[in-house]
């Protein structure tokens, strides 16, 4: 399981990728997660859809990573539009192909669930179905966590708050939203062991390759965006091929000051895209040497 593999003293590293939208691509991600292998991650996670429509995908994904890969992966379980049935046959599935580690969220709301259905929804947050799989499982559970404050919080103290009950529930290492920022990351850090938070936590790092994705990545999830990438990215605006090189040149800064600073894991965003992933690691490496 995963959280043994934080016991062993050593940054821990991992990738995410998604299911592809039609099932004739699947063989696309199974390319993908064949050179991301030769990377040597700690673990692959797999996401899953809101409303419940990649579960099969997620499951079976999970299974390559772990079957076939011979990689550790963790599922993701979105709250949002389950009932505890389906929670349960979710548990049996991914116990039936060897899969032992899931990332528990509450997910955001589907598009086509309509309003008296999200609001008389079985389960309100993560937490709700943590207490469930701890009751019916043994698996290894983690959670998402928000650097710069969930978008829904109040304030920095009540996000706390909150993500030390979701951790007493039952959580085994979490892992953040994406940042550009470390200070904002070690300021959170700092923040969570206060409160009592003491699980491993791994950091997410999304390496902007287009202007494009740094807008819809801030749009979606509320992270700030610090002026030295905001500058990269005006900077290489006319020219994709820079601007992707400066992207992966900031995001290997970043890990490679997290590092130095002793975070728990690097988790990276790949976007499906494996020379992303490859690019990322052989600067680190080559800065290594």
């Amino acid at each position: 399981m995963i959280k043994d593999i934080f016991k062993q003293g050593k940054t821990v590293f991992s990738f995410e990728v998604f299911p592809p939208k039609k099932n004739d691509e699947i063989y696309d991600i199974y390319k993908t997660l064949d050179t991301l292998k030769t990377l040597n991650p700690d673990f692959i996670s797999v996401t899953y859809g809101a409303g419940g429509s990649n579960s099969k995908k997620t499951a079976t994904i999970a299974s390559y990573i772990k079957n076939i890969c011979e990689v550790e992966p963790i599922a993701h379980m979105t709250a949002v539009a389950m009932d505890e049935e389906f929670l349960s046959q979710f548990l049996q599935e991914l116990k039936e192909k060897n899969v032992s580690n899931v990332l528990a969220l509450r997910g955001d709301r589907p598009k086509d669930m309509s309003d008296e259905d999200y609001e008389n929804r079985k389960f309100l947050f993560a937490e709700d179905i943590i207490h469930i799989i701890r009751e019916q499982s043994d698996i290894c559970v983690a959670a998402a966590c928000y650097p710069e404050i969930h978008p829904e919080s109040d304030s920095r103290e009540s996000d706390l708050i909150y993500l030390k009950q979701k951790v007493d529930a039952g959580v085994n290492f979490l892992i953040t939203q994406m940042f550009f920022d470390n200070n904002k990351f070690y300021e959170f850090r700092e923040a969570a062991e206060k409160h009592g938070i003491h699980v491993p936590i791994s950091t997410g790092i999304m390496p902007i390759t287009t202007a494009k994705q740094l807008g819809t990545s801030v749009s979606l999830s509320g992270t700030s965006v610090p002026q030295p990438l905001s500058n990269l990215v005006a900077k290489y605006a006319d020219s994709p091929a820079d601007l992707r090189k400066a992207g992966i040149e900031y995001a290997i800064r970043q890990i490679e000051d997290l590092i130095a600073n002793d975070v728990d894991g690097i988790h990276i965003y790949t976007m499906n895209k494996a020379i992303t992933a490859h690019e990322i690691m052989e600067g680190l490496h080559r800065n290594e040497g």
